[in-house]
């Protein structure tokens, strides 16, 4: 940690002397125009090449600076969506920053005038991981209110991300407020936990055995330790008909594997963008789907979704491709969701959107 900390105070000193002095006014960035374009500017009077990259551009666009030493660049038209971007100074990258661009109509996971539910940080014990955990989780619309009992969504994060990401960037809680108030989605409580058995930190999380210590940890204290948490500390239903699970990209290969191995727990699975290169070779200490689809009528029996997604320009797309292959040359019964768009969160909102509703119909 001090490392890090002493690397990323390094890059800010070298990075200082491109910029204003302090005390000058920032300039207006970003700037959406009325015809949908976005202006980026950042003041850098010392610099010598700036560059623009995010999730809207196909390629990095180079900026342009004026006689008082700010750069700037206008982009698009950019549609309607929630982007990240990023500035490059003398090839050093600034913060990935989140570009807002509504449009003239409320997209599904803008917050709208409806009833909302709640997320709370759930800490708890796992005897698993022998230390204190923590979990997001969403209860629907006058939960507190309610007597009644909920089917249960266990939902994923990314690689380098955690338990905060649904809410903070997916926006899960919004989504799943909007489709409870139209009508196409049963009350339900989602469960969001952290991905990781063992901290980058750790040194439980280094070594030639880490991925594999990282996956049998993660599904031990999610079986073991965090179901039981939650049944004990929220009214969801305790059998595996009312319970699912999903996630994206790490997450996604984690959904995946976990709820192909337990359909004694998990009666609905989905994989959005799924992480699915290594878990896929048993030689790279993965799983083995194969001999886990083996019985395609106990499978089949078993679950009531299965569903897998992948953006045709996502870089994992190829391999979703050849699992969902797998999958129908196995006898599985299955979706596989084929949109455009790459490895970001424009997708895996889509897809949460697309798949709440499918789980308890």
């Amino acid at each position: 940690m001090r490392a890090f900390r002493l690397t990323v105070v390094i890059a800010m000193l070298v990075a200082q002397p491109v910029f204003a002095q302090r005390g000058a006014p920032a300039p207006r960035s970003p700037e959406i125009l009325p015809d949908g374009r976005v202006t980026f500017r950042i003041a850098a009077p010392n610099a010598t090449d700036v560059r623009l990259t995010g999730e809207f551009l196909k390629a990095p666009e180079t900026l342009h600076k004026d006689a008082k030493g700010v750069w700037s660049a206008t982009v698009g038209p950019v549609s309607p969506e929630i982007y990240f971007y990023q500035f490059a100074v003398d090839g050093v990258a600034m913060a990935r920053t989140k570009l807002d661009v509504s449009g003239p109509s409320p997209r599904f996971y803008d917050v709208r005038p409806v009833a909302h539910g709640a997320v709370e940080q759930r800490w708890y014990d796992s005897k698993t991981i022998q230390g204190v955990r923590r979990a997001f989780v969403y209860t629907p619309p006058n939960y507190a209110r309610s007597s009644e009992r909920y089917p249960v969504l266990y939902l994923f994060h990314g690689a380098g991300g955690d338990e905060s990401g649904w809410s903070e960037n997916g926006r899960a809680n919004v989504i799943l407020d909007n489709l409870i108030a139209d009508g196409k989605l049963k009350p339900l409580v989602v469960v969001m936990p952290y991905g990781y058995a063992y901290p980058p930190t750790s040194p439980l999380a280094d070594g030639p055995d880490a991925m594999k210590r990282q996956r049998d940890g993660f599904s031990r204290d999610l079986i073991d330790d965090l179901i039981p948490f939650v049944q004990a500390n929220y009214r969801v239903h305790a059998d595996r008909e009312h319970r699912a699970i999903a996630g994206l990209s790490l997450g996604g290969g984690q959904a995946l594997g976990i709820g192909l191995s337990h359909t004694d727990v998990f009666s609905r699975v989905a994989g959005f963008s799924a992480a699915l290169g290594a878990v896929t070779s048993p030689q790279a200490g993965g799983l083995d789907f194969k001999s886990l689809i083996a019985d395609s009528k106990k499978m089949n029996d078993r679950l009531k979704l299965l569903w897998v997604g992948c953006g045709t320009e996502d870089t994992l797309f190829n391999s979703n491709k050849e699992f969902a292959q797998l999958l129908e040359s196995s006898g599985i019964k299955h979706t596989f969701r084929v949109s455009d768009g790459a490895h970001t969160w424009q997708v895996w909102r889509r897809y949460l959107n697309e798949v709440a509703p499918l789980l308890f119909q």
